[in-house]
């Protein structure tokens, strides 16, 4: 199996930032996609941006110039660097990998446990 635990969220102020990280444990062959969702109240979740085991990232419109995503691939981990942050970034925010584990090598979607992040105005 393979837990994600997320971790970095919290309050913040309109223009703040705050750093997510996400950590992916398990018997883990590789990690060929990790991501980052978010779900508000009363909304469907939705991509915020991903990054391939290369490196090569893609964002939502609505965050791109102000998130950064990135990964180590040794440590299995991604992180998401948020600044300038504002009130409609409210919301739960989930990691997201696709993992290859398993004597067949096949790959399976796991999702963390989400993160609050809060930006009051």
């Amino acid at each position: 199996q393979v837990q994600l635990v997320e971790s970095g969220g919290g309050l913040v102020q309109s223009g703040g930032s705050l750093r997510l990280s996400c950590a992916a444990s398990g018997s883990i062959i590789s990690i060929p996609v990790m991501g980052w969702y978010r779900q508000a109240p009363g909304k469907q979740r939705e991509l915020v941006a991903r990054i391939i085991t290369s490196g090569v990232t893609n964002y939502a419109d609505s965050v791109k110039g102000r998130f950064t995503i990135s990964r180590d691939n040794a440590k299995n981990t991604v992180y998401l660097q948020m600044n300038n942050l504002k009130p409609e970034d409210t919301a739960v925010y989930y990691c997201n990998a696709e993992v290859v584990h398993g004597p067949l090598n096949l790959r399976f979607n796991y999702w963390g446990q989400g993160t609050q992040v809060t930006v009051s105005s």
